[in-house]
């Protein structure tokens, strides 16, 4: 608020080492000089006429400062021009100086383009040399005067001058508000800390108006464009109408904040006139022997912290925010933080198992009943329960022993009391419980939640599930830091909370769909909860003490491998659900699908009858999938229909046929269309992978002349079938005598390969063979076996490489009609292990390893093709003509 300290002018303000000679000048602006030396100047501005300036005076800018008549500040001056400014007026009779107020505070040498045009004329009453070559000033302000010509720039700015004398009105209205300013003046005085002292009796004093508007507006802080706007005006009563405005708007603020501290002091002495009551309260409690409720929750807290058989570390931790709780009062916003921790660490099952014993042949028998099928799945669950029963069994008998011998050797039987914190090694515990982490990798629908809820009920277990489709926040993994509001723990936690006991099987549904971005990688979080060297030490964020994790069997679902980072793919055990086939979908159909979806519509067993076909039909005609889901839903439409009917007064038992499938279903979805698609050369069906399972694709290829040649790829085709395309076409350019083709093929021809259903992305390395049957067909024109489905990857060389998904290939061609599958022969141990023996009894296999086996067994023979059509030039074919056609159609 002092302005008349403030030091300002071009240059900067005099270091720390001035500190002496800065203090005489500012006290040269104290309130008892201002008064003295204001009388002064007010006997010399009595009578306008008395003061007379010479025409031409020196102009010295300001920065951030403007002086007023009546003033008195001390200024700091610095640059060299400035110097020689003041030392020259020194040497002058009257010393006086042009004070004026540059445009912006940024500019080093102010020109005259770079000031205003009213100024004050000055006296310059002391100076001071300080040690640093700089001078400290005392100015007093005498009168406005304008800037008119200047007469010099250098080596400092000089010009005419003319005083400005203010316009004083003498009326009531002025007088009121110069009233009006000083009171505000007195009030935001009481409000501000740093103002000198006497400032209040000054402005009593003063009777002019004009006085009143430049001593106060000297002593408020305000900014340099309303400093000058004050000292343009040239009405005094407009200068104190602008200064009243400003004071009030200060005045308000002032008020405001005080009013703010002033509560906030009120509300801390509430507060602790409360805690001092409270206090009290609980010592006449005590005295009367009655409980607070705020006691009842401690000791509640302090009995369940008791019970939870907590480790020591969270025993401790426990124990501490107790007692710190104990201390808060309850309107603290630290005590409902602390409580709700409380809260959690004895809500966690920290010793709470099933216990139940493992019973191998009963887990036989609940996978069996629950699941059809699934042989290597079902062996590797109960392998990991025999390992587990074996070691439980053999820990018993250790425990046995060595408390037999304790007993001998004391000839006491001591009585097995465990302790509420029970102190364990932890590698001793890992080696008990440790337990694998199975990841169960296939399309959607083959039954892997289903799995995970039958692999709970045959180890006694209670089962939960975990979403991590799409999530992409660590905090949900971890949790989030006690810090932060409204911060919780993981969803790892809040799972085993949830289930009240620290040994469930817990699903980790959709891993392969986690994200990331700027909130962290829950994939990454999920490396120490599924590693079983390190979950027996898990550390939650909100928790911040160590959970042992290694007691849960998390078991972890994806459609697909790719998507899963390497190092989380690491921690797992990746079990692979390919799909069905035919005969197990109708065996699935019919002893889970059929009884699950007629109890769910309201049927009982004898109202519906259908058979086996009326199920085969349904998985052929009305549903494509590796999985089973759609079957589902295509049998409880089944059963809605049949239940409809039977509302309306059908008697039952309803019979269903293959034949009147249709009418409950409507038309077929599906349909065996290899035939039909493959009626021309150039022409293939391949065999590809997708997360949903394997799909048939019909590869087409057509040759055009054009100016050059040119291989052109359409169909939404990725990288990898780009480049099979382009490697296709040169090894049939390059090996076309030993295809049986002319040397000269394709030259001079552009050549289009098109995988329909362009929407579709397609990639993967195995449509090599594909596309080489496609070319060498549209070259020799020789049709592709309609019933033969091919995959496959090809080198230069001919050579044809193994591919992976060749179960789901093989069940896509099974599912479309085509019993010949043409596979890399390396693949022939993966379709061994891997396809259930009927299927294989039903399909042939054709193993290649050279492209030449392929064309082989793809192409139809070559004087089948000669007796059956002649070839057009543009590849169409058209039937041979009797001559007696030819002679009606001459006529």
């Amino acid at each position: 608020m002092n302005a008349s300290q403030e030091t300002g002018n071009d240059e900067s303000s005099p270091s720390a080492d001035r500190e002496e000679s800065t203090q005489e000048s500012e006290q040269s602006a104290s309130p008892s000089a201002v008064e003295g030396e204001n009388n002064e100047a007010q006997d010399n501005a009595e009578d306008d006429e008395r003061l007379t300036i010479p025409d031409v005076l020196p102009v010295l800018p300001l920065k951030d400062v403007v002086v007023y008549p009546f003033s008195v500040q001390p200024l700091g001056v610095g640059q060299e021009r400035s110097i020689r400014l003041i030392d020259d007026v020194m040497r002058s009779d009257r010393r006086l100086v042009v004070l004026v107020a540059q445009k912006a505070a940024d500019i080093e040498q102010a020109g005259p383009d770079d000031i205003f045009r009213i100024g004050t004329v000055a006296r310059v009453g002391r100076m001071f040399r300080m040690p640093d070559g700089t001078l400290q000033i005392a100015v007093q302000g005498l009168e406005r005067v304008v800037i008119g010509e200047f007469t010099q720039e250098k080596p400092y700015l000089a010009a005419q001058v003319s005083l400005k004398p203010d316009t004083q009105e003498a009326d009531n209205e002025t007088e009121a508000i110069k009233r009006n300013v000083i009171s505000y003046f007195q009030r935001l005085i009481t409000l501000v800390q740093n103002m000198p002292e006497g400032v209040a009796a000054t402005t009593l004093n003063l009777e002019e108006p004009r006085q009143v508007v430049y001593v106060i507006a000297t002593f408020v802080q305000m900014e340099l464009e309303l400093r000058q706007k004050l000292l343009e005006l040239d009405s005094v009563r407009e200068k104190l109408q602008n200064l009243s405005s400003f004071l009030a708007h200060e005045l308000e603020i002032f008020e405001l904040g005080k009013k703010i501290q002033t509560s906030a002091q009120e509300e801390m002495g509430k507060m602790q006139r409360e805690y001092l009551l409270r206090e009290q309260l609980k010592a006449i409690q005590r005295e009367l022997g009655e409980e607070s409720e705020e006691q009842a929750t401690v000791n509640e807290l302090r009995r369940k912290i008791e019970e939870a058989r907590m480790p020591e570390e969270a025993l401790k931790e426990a124990n501490r925010e107790l007692s710190r709780l104990e201390k808060l009062p309850t309107v603290s916003p630290e005590y409902s933080i602390i409580r709700t921790y409380l809260e959690l660490l004895v809500s966690l099952p920290w010793d709470k198992s099933t216990g139940e014993k493992i019973d191998v042949p009963h887990a036989r028998q609940v996978l069996d009943q629950d699941h059809y099928d699934l042989e290597k799945i079902k062996e590797r669950i109960l392998e990991y329960l025999a390992v587990r029963h074996l070691k439980e069994e053999r820990k018993a008998e250790q425990l046995e022993r060595a408390h037999e011998q304790d007993v001998t050797e004391e000839g006491v039987e001591v009585e097995d009391i465990r302790p509420t914190q029970p102190l364990q090694s932890q590698e001793e515990a890992r080696s008990i419980n440790r337990e694998p982490i199975l990841c169960f990798v296939g399309p959607p629908g083959v039954g892997k939640t289903s799995l995970g809820q039958s692999i709970a009920r045959a180890l006694g277990r209670k089962f939960a599930r975990m979403s991590l489709g799409g999530i992409r926040d660590e905090a949900e993994i971890r949790g989030h830091r006690r810090t932060y509001i409204g911060a919780m723990p993981g969803r790892i936690l809040q799972t085993l909370r949830r289930v009240d006991t620290n040994d469930p099987v817990i699903m980790l549904d959709e891993v392969d769909k986690v994200g990331a971005d700027w909130r962290g990688d829950p994939s990454s979080a999920l490396l120490e909860v599924l590693d079983p060297e390190q979950n027996f030490n898990f550390r939650d964020n909100y928790l911040d003490l160590p959970f042992d994790l290694s007691k849960v069997m998390f078991i972890a679902t994806a459609n697909a491998l790719e998507p899963i980072p390497a190092p989380l793919r690491d921690r797992m055990e990746i079990l692979e659900l390919s799909g069905y086939t035919e005969e197990q979908k109708v065996h699935i159909a019919r002893n889970y699908l059929l009884p699950k979806q007629l109890e769910a519509n309201g049927l009982n067993k004898d109202e519906l009858a259908i058979d086996d076909e009326v199920l085969r039909r349904i998985v052929r005609d009305y549903t494509r999938e590796a999985g089973v889901r759609n079957l589902e839903r295509e049998v409880g439409s089944l059963c809605r229909k049949v239940a409809k009917q039977i509302s309306e007064g059908r008697e039952a038992p309803i019979q269903v046929t293959a034949e009147q499938v249709p009418e409950y279903l409507g038309r077929q979805r599906f349909f065996e269309e290899a035939a039909e698609r493959l009626d021309r050369p150039g022409i293939a069906t391949g065999l590809v992978w997708t997360p949903v399972g394997g799909e048939i694709i019909f590869i087409e290829a057509a040759a055009m002349p054009g100016k050059e040649e040119r291989l052109i790829l359409t169909g939404q085709l990725g990288d990898v079938m780009k480049e099979s395309a382009t490697a296709a076409l040169s090894y049939v350019r390059s090996n076309a005598a030993a295809l049986g083709l002319p040397s000269n093929v394709f030259e001079g021809q552009a050549i289009h390969i098109h995988v329909p259903a362009g929407a579709i992305p397609k990639d993967g390395p195995s449509a090599g063979v594909t596309m080489v049957t496609v070319l060498v067909s549209l070259a020799s024109k020789r049709k592709v076996r309609s019933d033969v489905a091919m995959t496959g990857e090809i080198t230069l060389r001919g050579k044809v490489m193994p591919i992976g998904g060749v179960k789901e290939k093989v069940l896509a061609a099974y599912r479309s009609g085509i019993r010949t599958v043409i596979m890399p022969k390396k693949n022939e141990a993966d379709l061994m292990e891997d396809l259930p023996k009927e299927l294989r009894e039903q399909m042939k296999f054709v193993f290649a390893t050279d492209i030449s086996e392929v064309l082989d067994t793809a192409l139809e023979p070559i004087h089948n093709h000669h007796e059956k059509l002649s070839s057009a030039q543009d590849g169409t074919e058209r039937p041979r003509r009797r001559k007696s056609e030819k002679a009606v159609a001459k006529a």
